[in-house]
């Protein structure tokens, strides 16, 4: 049976809805990477931010507020016709909630227990439901009244691929006739002096695949799609996920678990490596993935595919990236077009040569695959293309 992916909301550092987004995305516009102080000791980074207000949590519900779930009911309200259409159709009981999340509120988290261990007392507002890894999902179950399974996955970098993988599965297997799936990240200094303890973070924009590469940006999202057995233009075709458990931190040198995941996304899509229009890569800018992406790229494209990472316009959006990379691939179908490739052309000798995306590339083919890879070799790729 087929995913159809009926709406999209989206919030990120190229803009506030999916027409922003779409618009910069294609022009290659980075002006949404900014560079700031405060997150990392005595260091500027450029991070993937988004500015201005957000929309507040409704009163009731102050116990679970959250810049994490402010971005998340941002991408809802985009979709919330869509969403509500969805509960009138098929009841509360039968919409399900899956999203990928590695921060939840653990900045507002860090900064309660920073006032306790100064003050002996936390925050008016701190809420220890603000921190738990489900607590996205619980918020968007409680404002929306729903009553079907609402998960939150956390795998890291892969987890709203995933998600939206899990999405899938409720719908095959009659649990839901609709799910919400997705992914929400928002900055915090956890994740930023992590990556800098690391030695991972780039002082510069990244530059992904440049001889010159040293390093990731972090930025923060909120995507959401509405995924149902409803008809509609674009489609989930096909998903693929592998566990290679390499090391802690570290790809699998050689790339192995990255073609793993996909070549099972081609399987589950019936689709061979020819057929694929357009490849979303991970594409972090860190030494060891580029390497070993580029290489699992290769081998399964032996005659190329046109191919980008979107991270130096978003900057590596941690648990959404995923979702965040679908939903672009979601917007090329809509446009016709591919994101371009943004770095300084200065290709690393050492890895293959692959073929990339240039501003203003038109998709030749409708299937697209998008790449997640994460701690622990946790790998996932997706399929999304025109419903067949």
């Amino acid at each position: 049976m087929t995913a159809y992916l009926n709406a999209l909301g989206v919030i990120c550092a190229l803009g506030r809805d999916k027409h922003q987004v779409s618009r910069n995305l294609f022009a290659g516009d980075c002006s949404g990477m900014h560079t700031e102080s405060g997150w990392v000791p005595e260091r500027a980074l450029p991070v993937g931010s988004v500015l201005g207000a957000l929309a507040p949590i409704p009163p009731k519900m102050v116990q679970q507020s959250s810049r994490n779930n402010q971005l998340l009911l941002e991408a809802t309200l985009q979709i919330e016709g869509e969403i509500r259409q969805a509960i009138q159709s098929f009841g509360a009981s039968r919409i399900g909630i899956v999203l990928g999340t590695s921060t939840s509120g653990i900045d507002e988290a860090s900064r309660g227990i920073a006032q306790y261990l100064q003050e002996s007392h936390f925050p008016s507002d701190y809420d220890y439901q603000q921190q738990e890894l489900g607590a996205p999902a619980n918020f968007l179950a409680d404002w929306l009244q729903l009553s079907g399974p609402a998960y939150v996955i956390s795998t890291a970098c892969t987890s709203s691929a995933r998600a939206l993988m899990s999405a899938r599965r409720l719908l095959d297997l009659g649990i839901c006739d609709a799910v919400l799936c997705g992914g929400v990240d928002s900055l915090c200094k956890l994740t930023l002096n992590g990556f800098t303890a690391l030695e991972a973070v780039s002082p510069q924009r990244c530059n992904p695949f440049s001889v010159n590469r040293n390093g990731i940006n972090i930025g923060e999202a909120a995507v959401l799609f509405l995924m149902s057995r409803t008809p509609a233009p674009i489609a989930l075709l096909g998903c693929g996920a592998s566990c290679d458990a390499h090391h802690i931190s570290a790809p699998e040198p050689s790339g192995k678990g990255a073609w793993q995941a996909m070549h099972k996304a081609l399987v589950s899509a019936g689709l061979g490596p020819a057929q694929i229009g357009y490849l979303n890569l991970h594409g972090t800018a860190t030494q060891h993935n580029d390497a070993m992406e580029s290489l699992a790229v290769a081998k399964l494209f032996p005659d190329g595919v046109a191919c980008s990472s979107t991270k130096p316009m978003t900057g590596h959006t941690l648990g959404a990236a995923g979702a965040l990379e679908a939903a672009f691939c979601w917007l090329s179908l809509c446009q016709g077009l591919m994101p371009p490739h943004i770095w300084d052309a200065q290709p690393d000798p050492a890895l293959p040569a692959l073929q990339w995306a240039t501003t203003g590339a038109r998709l030749e083919k409708r299937c697209l695959m998008s790449n997640s890879f994460a701690f622990g070799g946790n790998n996932v790729s997706l399929i999304i293309g025109d419903a067949p």
